[in-house]
């Protein structure tokens, strides 16, 4: 086929001729394959990239669930403490001497002379009373006293004279026994009247009240012309005058069994009184009971409490602060507490934070804190309120070993005893 030929059906001539077309054939190819490394090469970074992009995604979805699966938690590790408690229990305030005056004999109020709040020294006058009674009953002891006496004169000269005319044989010897007797019972008569008269002397010193003691008067129940009958006013039982000596002042506490061996007397004590803020008392603790009451199993304390500055008053309601003797204990707070099904349990965290149950037997409540005395040994760690779904053999996270805020916005929870959550 010619040249022309060729041309005319559009095919190029496969001649050596036009080096000019071999070039640019190769340059075609040459470019085709570049293009085609460069979309392979795009196609595999591409690739990359996703594979790349799902896996980040898988260690974020991980960590996420690992963050969320854990359980974060509060904890404590226990020691034993040898260190100083008191114990503060109510009381109630009383005069070291608390003297009702009560009226001896039945009379009238003549008249009064301290009231209320007045200080008072022992043997003072408090009252003075009428007693017409006791006055005639007086008058006719002294008067038989006297008939008496005379009658005894009288038999004492018989009994004489009748023993004179005994040795003159003139009378018989018991005629000489009756006069003797007669003598004698005169005589006892006599006494009987004299301790008469010496009971009713003594019967109208009780028309002055006096006061048993220095202190206060606290009670005043009478007024002049009152009608009091021996120990009550009125017919009422009831006291004319309290004298109540204001110091020292005594004070009574019922101190629970379970604080009673660690008493003793001679132990200084506080007391506060809530209206006197910022004001505190100290006593000395007196003496003990020394038993324990069945009915309330406590055991009275009594305090001397002194009280120069007259400012504490009888009567007033106070808390008393007494210590206890110091002694190791091995004290858990009351937040570790588990108590299910009647028993009380702590979680306990082994080294590998792993949860176990333990079952503890406790002993004094002090407040805060609670007393263990068995299931527990000083080191262990124990966590602080426990989730009600924490068992045994859970895995936990201290607050001091919660995790970073992983990769991906995973924030770091802001409470270590809570789960994390995610930013809004």
């Amino acid at each position: 086929m010619s040249e022309e030929r060729h041309s005319s059906l559009a095919i190029h001539s496969t001649g050596v001729d036009d080096p000019h077309d071999l070039v640019q054939r190769q340059q075609v190819i040459r470019r085709s394959k570049i293009t085609a490394a460069v979309v392979v090469l795009l196609l595999l970074a591409g690739g990359a990239r996703t594979v790349l992009s799902q896996s980040r995604n898988m260690d974020q979805l991980k960590a996420d669930v690992q963050a969320r699966s854990q359980i974060y938690v509060k904890t404590t590790v226990i020691q034993l403490r040898d260190a100083a408690q008191t114990v503060a229990l109510p009381g109630s305030l009383q005069g070291y001497v608390q003297s009702p005056i009560y009226a001896r004999v039945p009379g009238y109020i003549k008249r009064w002379h301290k009231d209320i709040g007045s200080r008072v020294r022992k043997g003072e006058v408090l009252a003075e009373l009428e007693t017409p009674e006791t006055d005639e009953l007086l008058s006719q002891a002294l008067a038989a006293r006297q008939q008496t006496a005379a009658s005894l004169e009288l038999a004492k000269s018989t009994e004489v004279r009748w023993v004179a005319l005994r040795a003159k044989d003139a009378v018989s010897q018991q005629e000489v026994d009756e006069k003797r007797s007669n003598s004698t019972q005169a005589s006892a008569n006599l006494a009987v009247a004299e301790a008469n008269v010496q009971r009713l002397k003594q019967l109208s010193n009780f028309k002055i009240l006096l006061s048993p003691t220095d202190g206060v008067i606290t009670r005043r129940n009478v007024d002049t012309g009152d009608l009091v009958d021996a120990g009550a006013v009125g017919g009422l039982p009831r006291a004319l005058f309290v004298v109540t000596q204001t110091d020292p002042l005594r004070l009574y506490v019922n101190v629970p069994q379970s604080y009673a061996q660690q008493i003793q007397p001679g132990q200084t004590v506080t007391v506060r009184q809530t209206e006197l803020q910022g004001q505190k008392f100290e006593g000395k603790m007196a003496r003990t009971g020394a038993s324990i009451d069945p009915q309330t199993r406590s055991m009275q304390v009594e305090i001397s409490l002194p009280n120069k500055s007259g400012i504490l008053l009888p009567g007033a309601f106070v808390q008393v602060e007494m210590p206890l003797q110091s002694k190791a204990t091995l004290t858990i707070p009351n937040n570790a507490l588990i108590i299910r099904a009647g028993t009380v349990k702590v979680a306990m965290l082994d080294a590998d934070k792993r949860v176990k149950m333990q079952v503890v037997t406790l002993g004094r409540n002090l407040g805060e804190q609670v007393e263990v005395t068995s299931g527990l040994q000083s080191g262990a760690r124990l966590v602080l309120n426990p989730p009600d779904a924490l068992t045994d053999g859970d895995v936990v996270t201290f607050a001091a070993d919660a995790p970073k805020e992983p990769a991906g916005g995973q924030a770091k929870p802001k409470d270590a005893a809570a789960p994390a959550k995610d930013k809004p």
